[in-house]
């Protein structure tokens, strides 16, 4: 299959939720060496899970459908340019490479805006919407002292 036809295939998922009520507009598909891995669509209204972006849900079936947390060499295609959440959830999976149909500027001027989040993050974290305070606790730094010691960890 090409990459229009693994796009086409993210739109009908996002469609198909859409229609039926589940949530946005947003389809994705994992594919790896040609071959399909997973599947997702926005979930986010039959959940009721605000992380439900359909980029999320095909990556996690993907991660358990291989049994691992990385995606490297992998390809997701999705409806529409990523979210914030989703890229980062893009580049904690290692996934290799994205193709998105629609802008998001296309997703902006139908509702789903991102542009707020992107402006969040440039501001001190005492300053967001949603004020955040750091307690500097010791056992907080040991924490990640032992697992830098930590000679049985898998690195992520």
């Amino acid at each position: 299959m090409s990459d229009a036809d693994h796009l086409q295939r993210a739109i009908a998922l996002a469609r198909d939720s859409m229609r039926e009520n589940r949530g946005g507009p947003f389809g994705a598909v994992v594919v790896r060496d040609g071959v399909v891995i997973a599947e997702g669509a926005n979930s986010v209204l039959a959940t009721s899970d605000p992380t439900a972006h359909a980029e999320v849900v095909a990556i996690r079936d993907a991660c358990a459908r291989l049994g691992t947390f990385r995606l490297d060499g992998a390809t997701i295609y999705a409806s529409s340019e990523p979210c914030p959440m989703c890229l980062a959830a893009i580049y904690w999976s290692r996934l290799e490479r994205v193709v998105y149909a629609a802008a998001c500027d296309v997703a902006a001027s139908a509702g789903f805006d991102d542009t707020f989040f992107y402006d969040e993050l440039r501001l001190e974290p005492a300053s967001r919407r949603v004020p955040m305070r750091q307690d500097d606790l010791p056992d907080a730094r040991a924490l990640f002292e032992e697992w830098k010691r930590k000679p049985d960890k898998t690195p992520y």
